[in-house]
């Protein structure tokens, strides 16, 4: 597959990264010579100065023969307009672009992005899409991560084991006999930052980070059974005002009845904008790093605090500042990657990037076969995957013990027909199970080939 990114900044830099380790040819444009440069010198792709949106550039990329052009500049503008003429002159199928401005995506507006008008194929909002991923949280204690599968019906849970974990230095074989009603399969064990595949012998660890795969209505359980009863949040601070933290006091009002939420910016006109946008937050004007404003919003009797401002430094410090003082749980955005992995063990009790969210969404959209949905599971970790079986697939109608999957892909949940079905080693699949699978990097295009038609079904 040819691909074009627009963007060498973080987001293009890992998708392009992506893209070149399962050997597609990539090209990325970027007018930053250092940010070419760096591209050029970490990975495999052609790499070229210049406007992404100016039509000889393009060509000079390669368009008239690409597959998809992904544009993830800095600016809304030349993401559509690139989209816009690798249609209207080089008729590329599928068109992504990074969309921030909100303005961009209101319901009133929705025609815009149409075949007939700026024909974008899938528009990606990172402010949604973290807002999104930082409230799936609140209702989910104790996780940091939590990823909807099959229409919500499985939930992917990423959580943290303390030493409070009663299964600690348990077999994971042994889940089974101790849970036997408890639909939950460990996917992955993230120990010490190297990411395993466990097999059934394999036991959890304290300080372990690992992903499990359950029945929606199991959630609640099975965090139990990995030491973590907490209570979900009612009453939330979010720390800043800006798309993202805007965007989730209005999901939370939506959704949320039983969430009471206060909302502190820094900029007085800010918060009088985001104040006449929220009706039921509390919207606070000042200082979130100034302890009397800390205790005026009641931060010891807080259930979470969300840091969102475009300020790691603050944010961070906002939420350690925010725990010293009685806050129950804090969630901090963190954009920097050095930073990402000191933040857990500061005291920070997740770390939210829109960097990995974003590549994670626009994932999806590159997978072949009948791919219905792709997550990252942070970098290099591996992805979450949901694909519907088909006839002429090898994993259909055999007991699993009997197929040969590849070292790598763990089968976490089958959703036949609206039930759920957590495999065991007689479980078969059927065609058009819907099938939530994990995949190590070195697997994922094989499991690709298990969900395509094969020529000899035609």
């Amino acid at each position: 597959m040819q691909v074009i990114v627009c963007g060498a900044g973080q987001v293009g830099l890992n998708i392009a990264r992506h893209l070149a380790t399962e050997n597609n040819e990539v090209t990325v444009i970027d007018q930053s010579e250092t940010l070419i440069r760096r591209i050029s010198d970490a990975l495999d792709v052609r790499a070229i100065t210049g406007h992404a949106s100016y039509p000889d550039v393009l060509e000079r990329a390669g368009a008239r023969d690409a597959d998809m052009i992904i544009a993830v500049t800095q600016v809304d503008e030349v993401n559509m307009v690139a989209c816009q003429i690798a249609h209207s002159l080089f008729n590329v199928p599928l068109k992504i672009a990074r969309v921030r401005a909100q303005n961009y995506l209101q319901p009133v507006w929705a025609d815009l992005f149409t075949a007939d008008h700026m024909p974008i194929d899938v528009r990606i909002s990172p402010e949604i899409e973290v807002a999104r991923a930082v409230r799936r949280r609140l209702h989910v204690p104790g996780s940091f991560d939590v990823i909807p599968m099959v229409e919500d019906k499985i939930k992917v849970i990423g959580t943290r084991l303390n030493q409070d974990c009663p299964i600690l230095d348990t077999p994971i074989r042994q889940l089974t006999a101790l849970f036997p009603d408890l639909h939950l399969i460990v996917i992955t064990i993230i120990r010490n930052g190297v990411a395993i595949v466990p097999t059934p012998d394999d036991q959890m660890l304290e300080g372990d980070e690992i992903y499990f795969v359950a029945e929606e209505s199991h959630v609640a359980r099975s965090m139990a059974a990995f030491g973590h009863e907490e209570p979900e949040a009612h009453r939330i601070v979010i720390v800043g005002g800006g798309n993202i933290g805007l965007f989730l006091a209005q999901e939370i009002e939506e959704f949320d009845d039983d969430v009471s939420a206060k909302l502190i910016e820094m900029d007085e006109e800010r918060a009088k904008q985001v104040a006449a946008q929220l009706s039921h937050t509390v919207v606070v004007h000042g200082d979130v790093l100034d302890n009397e404003i800390l205790e005026e919003l009641n931060i010891a009797n807080t259930d979470m605090m969300i840091t969102v401002t475009n300020d790691d430094e603050v944010n961070v410090l906002a939420a350690l500042l925010a725990k010293r003082m009685g806050c129950r749980r804090t969630v901090a955005l963190v954009n920097t990657v050095h930073y990402q992995p000191l933040i857990t063990s500061l005291g920070v009790d997740v770390a939210v990037s829109p960097r990995a969210i974003t590549v994670s969404t626009i994932l999806q959209h590159l997978r072949r076969g009948r791919i219905r949905a792709v997550r990252s599971l942070r970098e290099g970790v591996g992805e979450v995957i949901e694909a519907e079986a088909l006839d002429t697939s090898s994993i259909v109608g055999k007991p699993l013990k009997d197929v040969k999957l590849d070292k790598g892909i763990i089968i976490g949940a089958i959703v036949r027909g609206g039930e759920v079905i957590i495999p065991r080693g007689e479980t078969e699949i059927e065609p058009r199970d819907r099938v939530v699978l994990f995949a190590a990097p070195n697997v994922i295009k094989k499991v690709e080939k298990l969900f395509s038609v094969s020529l000899e079904f035609f």
